[in-house]
């Protein structure tokens, strides 16, 4: 059984930080492309940010020199630093694990950022 659980949201105060994780069973995580999500009422999940296989990054331009997207293989879990937090990154934040074939998702946790 696949399992992606996601932790590390909350309410921060703007400029503040996060560091989301989650930590991935049911999978070999190393042969996964794992991403970060984010979803606001009324619009379509967004891609963040994304690591592959071999540890390349890429960003969307809303957390580009903001957030940091890493992995650690050894413990199957992949984060998301996000520091100098804005407002309107408001939303529930969700997991993904990807390869050919499959594609998989957390149950997302909050992240607020308070003006």
């Amino acid at each position: 059984q696949v399992q992606l659980v996601e932790s590390g949201g909350g309410l921060v105060q703007a400029g503040g930080s996060l560091r989301l994780s989650c930590a991935a069973s049911g999978i070999i995580f190393r042969l996964n492309v794992m991403g970060w999500y984010r979803q606001t009422p009324g619009k379509q999940r967004e891609l963040v940010a994304a690591i592959t296989t071999d540890g390349s990054t890429n960003y969307a331009d809303s957390g580009k020199g903001r957030f940091t997207i890493s992995r650690d293989n050894a413990k199957n879990t992949v984060y998301l630093q996000m520091n100098s937090l804005k407002p309107e990154v408001t939303a529930v934040y969700y997991c993904n694990a990807y390869r050919i074939g499959y594609n998989y998702w957390g149950q997302g946790t909050q992240v607020t950022v308070s003006s």
